[in-house]
């Protein structure tokens, strides 16, 4: 998020009046004698059912509230057990699943198998249309559950089995040997049966069985979360709670930052980076982070799925200066993309850097040449479509134009399209109303270069926004989910890499660093490999 002025006692930039807190930083209480702190955020998309979620503003208070088999370590982002007791598999496709004893949910529930496997099937179902479906995809039975065409012809995926009050079994329609990896995502979370039986009084205010319970949320304005005095796991909340408040503008809560009107800001913006060192000193947080800023585009039109086009999306790569707007409009927060991952896979992990070659970097004359032989960019003007409430978009989406401009000798080339907030451009993209390029940055689900791969590309993927499809890449995914050798899969991965820079299906812009800033009162605060901050660590004075 991104900020200007910095005198003290600016007015709080949340634009209805707030119900549950007053504006101010400073001094809130749960309620059980531990202080609250306020942190920048912003309406996410859509209700906050797990399997709905695929956006960082749920997925912020996904990470609060639940709790699932796996966890990922804050520091390095390894998955390790939280509600797991074990999973055991002998061939890497049945898998048999402990649950720990003694968790509950907030309202007292008690977590058990049948809490995952119901979850599970609910999001797998087609009827219920969640967007994170896919990730159920290689349990047996989904093409059941969720059909490529047509209805459903089943209401439970046969591939899950509960055994008793704390065993559950998964099936797997093939080997996927980094199965467990995965369970630590939010989709994969448990469900109370308050969720099925009253799913409308859920929606308003969801229970999980994370170390916060949400106490109020009021769209456009503040979701209150509370800690959860009962949580039994060892991350425990070291606050009394999280007041979320949205800002529209990221310049305004960087303002209120400065003015004690609010703790912390999760994303320095652009405008500030020269300043924040001054302003924040050692509170200021720089940090690599599992983050890549792509162009993703539109194949459902086609204008820009016609044949040549990947020479046209090439030429367009090419005609990008990522070196210059790095330094000159993120002060060196990014760092120009050489692949379609991230470094903090490490290259044992699948991070190949320079894997993307001369595409990705600044070549104009050879820019203009590709687009010229591909046929030309459609309508003869690119429109880069990004959401103009948080980011700093506005800011690198112009230096962006401002360069293909140049390179291509045509100052109307290309320009900047932007959608008021998050959430209605999350709901453009979802409906298919993209006409040209739009941006797709991608912050990693769980560390494994599968997870920068499959959710954007494979066919029909849960986050593939662009509809593009390629039989050998999908193959190649397939191939690389099967092999038990860690290393060979990892290769398989790069090599389905290859496909999408071939294509040039998005172009990938720069590597992000997770960027924060907080206020004398908080101490303990850091970002995870996600750059989510993690916010159950924080202490507040």
């Amino acid at each position: 998020m991104r900020g200007v002025t910095h005198a003290r006692g600016a007015v709080c930039a949340v634009a209805v009046a707030l119900a549950a807190t007053g504006c101010g930083g400073g001094g809130s209480s749960s309620g059980t004698g531990a202080a609250v702190l306020s942190s920048s955020w912003g309406d996410p998309q859509n209700p906050l059912e797990p399997a709905n979620t695929n956006e960082v503003q749920g997925g912020k208070v996904l990470d609060m509230i639940f709790r699932g088999l796996k966890k990922y370590d804050p520091r390095t982002g390894k998955a390790t057990d939280m509600l797991a007791e074990s999973i055991r598999t002998e061939d890497s496709r049945t898998f048999t699943i402990k649950v720990k004893d003694g968790w509950t949910f907030s309202n007292g529930e008690k977590v058990t198998a049948r809490s995952f496997v119901d979850a599970w099937n609910y999001g797998a179902s087609l009827r219920n249309r969640q967007k994170n479906a896919l990730f159920f995809g290689y349990i047996d039975g989904y093409d059941k559950v969720h059909p490529a065409r047509g209805e459903q012809t089943a209401d439970t995926l046969s591939g899950l089995k509960v055994v008793d009050d704390r065993t559950f079994t998964v099936r797997l329609g093939q080997k996927f040997s980094t199965f467990p990896d995965t369970l630590g995502y939010a989709a994969f979370a448990p469900l109370p049966r308050a969720f099925f039986t009253d799913h409308a009084a859920w929606l308003k205010k969801p229970v999980g069985n994370g170390p916060y319970a949400i106490q109020s949320y009021m769209k456009g304005s503040q979701m209150s979360l509370r800690k959860w005095d009962g949580y039994p796991g060892p991350d425990k909340a070291r606050n009394g709670g999280v007041d979320l408040k949205v800002y529209t503008d990221n310049n305004t809560a960087y303002t209120d930052l400065m003015a004690g009107n609010l703790d912390l800001v999760d994303d320095v913006p652009a405008a500030q980076l020269k300043n924040v060192r001054s302003d924040l000193g050692d509170r200021y947080i720089n940090t690599p982070a599992g983050i890549i800023q792509t162009f993703a585009f539109p194949y459902y039109d086609k204008a820009w799925n016609r044949p040549g086009m990947e020479k046209v999306r090439t030429g367009l790569s090419m005609a990008i200066d990522r070196e210059q707007i790095t330094e000159t409009i993120f002060d060196r927060t990014r760092t120009p993309a050489t692949d379609w991952t991230s470094p903090v896979l490490g290259t044992d992990g699948g991070f190949k850097p320079g894997l993307c070659g001369r595409a990705c970097e600044y070549h104009p004359e050879q820019a203009k040449k590709l687009i010229k032989e591909g046929g030309g960019i459609p309508g003869g003007q690119v429109r880069i479509t990004y959401n103009a409430d948080t980011g700093s978009h506005k800011e690198w989406v112009g230096a962006v134009c401002n360069s293909i401009n140049n390179a291509l000798g045509n100052g109307k080339a290309c320009v900047g399209n932007p959608v008021g907030t998050f959430a209605d451009f999350r709901n453009r993209i979802g409906r298919h109303k993209m006409s040209g390029p739009f941006r797709a940055g991608w912050q990693m689900d769980y560390p494994l270069i599968q997870n920068f791969l499959q959710p954007l590309y494979y066919t029909d993927a849960s986050s593939n926004d662009g509809k593009w499809s390629d039989a050998d890449f999908d193959r190649l995914v397939d191939r690389a989910n099967a092999e038990t050798d860690r290393a060979k899969a990892v290769t398989l991965f790069q090599r389905a890499e290859e496909v999408v820079r071939d294509n040039m299906a998005a172009i990938p812009l720069w590597y992000q660093n997770g960027s924060a800033g907080y206020s004398e009162r908080l101490s303990d605060v850091a970002l995870n490999p996600f750059s989510v901050p993690v916010y159950n660590e924080i202490k507040v004075s």
